[in-house]
Parts: C-alpha cells; structure tokens; sequence
C-alpha cells in the first residue's frame, strides 16, 4: 500500500479546480487586453456564440448535465440495458459503484481518437444496428467490453473494472474490441492502454480507498465518513480523486521545489510570464503554470451523476468544477470568429497539411495552452449569458447542461460546417492523457 503523501499547500493549489479558473483568468484577462502570444480576442463575437448555444437549447429545454453517461445513449439507453441485467446490482450504492467501474474505464478511453475510427455495433442476428466514431463510438465500444467482461480479472463477474482486469490489459486487446485495423485507425491506441494498465496499478496501491480492488470502491470509501442522508464535498471527492489517478498521468510538469509532486495537466504560459515580469510583482514558483486536469474534470462531471442519479446522494459543489478545456467547447469560440490564431505566431512546421488545413499542435505548446485557459472563462461567461437571455437563474440551468446541450454540441455542430469531417480548428496531438 503506497501511504497517502503529504502535500505542500503549493502543489495541492495547482492539482484545484479553483487554481484551473483562477489561472485561466489571469490568461483570459491578457487576451481581453490583446497581449496573447498567439490569439485575438473580438468581444463583439460573444453574442454570436451566446444566441448559437442558446438556440440549440430551446432546441431541447430539458437538457441533462454533461457527463459519460449521455455517450451511451445513441439509438438505445445502454444505461437502462445494464441495468436490467440480472447480474446488475440492486442496491442503489452499489448499482452507482458498478456505474463509476464503467464510467471511469469509458473516460479514460474518451481521448481524440481522430476523424477515420468508427465502431460498428450488432445485434444477435449480426445486423449492424449503430455506427458511429469519436465520444459515442468510443462510449459503445467501451459499454460492449465493460458487459463482456473485458476489465474484470474475475470471468464470474463480468460487470466490474477491477486490478487483475485492468493489468491484463495490452493494445492488441484493445484493438481488437475497438475494431482497430489498418483501414480503421485510431489515435493513441497505445496511450490509453497504458493509461488504464497505470490505473490498476494507482487502484492497488490504494487499499485505503479502492478496498477490494476497484474503483468504484470510492463510494464505500466515503459512506461512513457522511452524514445522513449523505451529503458529500465536491472539495473532498475531487482532491480524493485525483489523489487515486495521480499516478496514472505522465509526469510532465514538476515544480524544481517539489520535484518528487506530479501536477497533472497543468502547462507552462509563457505570456503569462512576461506580463508577470512586466507588472513588477514578487515572482513565485510556479506562478506561470496553468492547470486544467481536464480528464479528471470529464470524470467528476460524469462520476458526480452516478453518485446523485443513482446512489441518491447530494453533492455540495461549492465553487464548482470549470468548463472543459477541450477542442469541441475551445473549437465553438474560433469557428465563430470570438478568438483568432495569428497564423504568422506559428511557424510553418505548424501546418504540415498546407496553410489552409488546421495548424497541427502539441498540447502543451503555448497556443494550445492559451487556447484552453480562455475557453475555461468563457464558457462561465457564455454560461451566466445564456442564463440570462433564456430568463433563468444560473441554478437552474447549470454550467454542466450548458456544456453538454450547447457548448460541447454546438462546438461539433458548427465544426461540422467549417470542416469536412467535422474535425476541430485546431489539430492536437493526442496521446489519450490529455484530451
């Protein structure tokens, strides 16, 4: 059992979700001003962006928060199908515990995985029955090996994500369930093999929350620390959260203070530093790294909905998790004009497919990161607008079915119009730990 660490107050700063807004703000602030590196900002563009997702709302005024759970719903409520199988638990805690086992296998395989994959699904007949790619083709493929069995190192007990499922896991098993072929690629295959590989080994070494070995033991770890009826800390379950996937994100960023402390997905904004030089403040360690944690985000929204839709438990969120800094809600703001790249900012070698094809970036070069920390603010912007123009209160219509009914959905609708394919403004390597 690896003990919990002890933390210096700088890093679990950084590992926040106040740090990801906060930070973001500082970076969203610079753009406002004009004094990005790579972007412009054009206000006058917001109100397009507003009326857009607003439409799309009005579209569907009922709409669900953003969460895995809604990527398993093309053509059939998969959620509903597991349910009613009869080895599916009945006990509500422990029905939400089989729905986190599968979410968080679902999330972590939810990377990019470019515009030629696609999954093909059949019925009992072998009559193909849906097709699809990206968030929903991912989410299916994942579903079908979650029933199978495929992350249960028990075959007795199909329907659990536990060590010996996860560690027996190599890309070739994965291809083959997520139909990988030559003719059917996907991006960053090997990265999220290894991913859920590294989460089994996080979960083992966590005893103390993951009791029998599975993640969805999360729940178990809090019951007895609440009150009655169980209300739980979005503080408290993020910073345990995070605290069991730290192991599994590559250690890209570390403070020269603290260098043994893994900060996750979190990135160097070089403007951010000069306009820190330039105010003449007291420099810190640190102070120009931006988080985003954006999977582990992806993951609470979608966690959060098992704890309260089926274990029937209350989340107080207090400040709340940000919008996702992603390239469908990040895609929204540039394929309507609200930021524009300086194409002259990146140099050839950003545009391996000709200048008039998508720039094709890293995720940590400084244009992405600028690009995520505005998407992070404006979305809390375009949210309370959205709220307004539509006469309800912001606790009504929450940031989470913002981004999932107007945002996230707007962002593929609009790159569906730019861009044969659909595919986002902004190309981004993907190695399935960030996006």
């Amino acid at each position: 059992m690896t003990p919990p660490e002890v933390v210096p107050e700088l890093i679990s700063y950084l590992r926040s979700l106040d740090a990801v807004r906060d930070r973001s703000q500082q970076v969203f602030d610079l753009a406002v001003d004009g004094k990005l590196d790579h972007w412009d900002w054009h206000e006058g563009k917001l109100s397009t962006v507003v009326d857009f997702c607003a439409d799309i709302i009005e579209r569907n005024p009922d709409p669900s928060a953003h969460c895995r759970r809604n990527h398993f719903l093309p053509s059939l409520d998969r959620i509903a199908v597991l349910s009613n199988l009869p080895s599916f638990p009945s006990d509500p805690t422990q029905r939400a515990t089989t729905l986190i086992d599968l979410y968080l296998v679902s999330v972590l395989l939810d990377a990019g995985a470019g515009p030629d994959w696609t999954y093909t699904e059949k019925d009992e007949r072998g009559n193909v029955s849906w097709k699809g790619g990206r968030s929903e083709g991912l989410a299916v493929a994942s579903w079908h090996m979650f029933v199978d069995g495929v992350f249960s190192g028990d075959k007795s007990k199909p329907l659990q994500v536990d060590v010996a499922g996860l560690k027996a896991l190599t890309p070739e098993i994965l291809a083959e369930h997520l139909q990988v072929s030559g003719s059917n690629p996907m991006a960053g295959l090997e990265g999220r093999c290894n991913l859920l590989i590294r989460l089994g080994s996080a979960i083992e070494a966590r005893p103390d929350i993951c009791a029998t070995g599975r993640p969805g033991d999360i729940l178990g770890y809090f019951a007895p620390r609440l009150s009655t009826p169980p209300t739980l800390p979005l503080s408290q379950f993020w910073s345990t959260l995070f605290s069991l996937l730290l192991p599994i994100w590559p250690s890209r960023t570390t403070l020269p203070s603290y260098p043994g402390f893994t900060l996750g997905d979190i990135w160097p904004c070089p403007s951010l530093s000069r306009a820190l030089d330039a105010q003449g403040a007291k420099r810190e360690e640190g102070d120009d790294l931006v988080p985003f944690h954006k999977l582990t985000q992806w993951l609470c929204y979608s966690l959060v909905e098992a704890i309260e839709g089926t274990a029937g438990w209350k989340v107080e969120r207090g400040r709340g998790q940000t919008g996702l800094p992603e390239y469908r809600n990040g895609g929204l703001l540039v394929d309507h004009g609200l930021l524009t790249i300086r194409p002259e900012s990146l140099g050839s070698e950003a545009y391996p497919n000709g200048k008039d094809e998508p720039p094709v970036l890293e995720p940590g070069h400084p244009a992405v990161v600028e690009w995520r920390a505005v998407t992070v603010i404006t979305l809390d912007r375009v949210h309370e607008l959205i709220c307004k123009k539509l006469g309800v209160t912001t606790e009504v219509l929450t940031l989470a079915q913002v981004l999932e009914a107007a945002t996230w959905k707007g962002g593929r609708e609009i790159a569906k119009v730019k861009r044969a394919g659909g595919g986002p403004p902004i190309d981004i390597i993907s190695d399935g730990t960030v996006f």
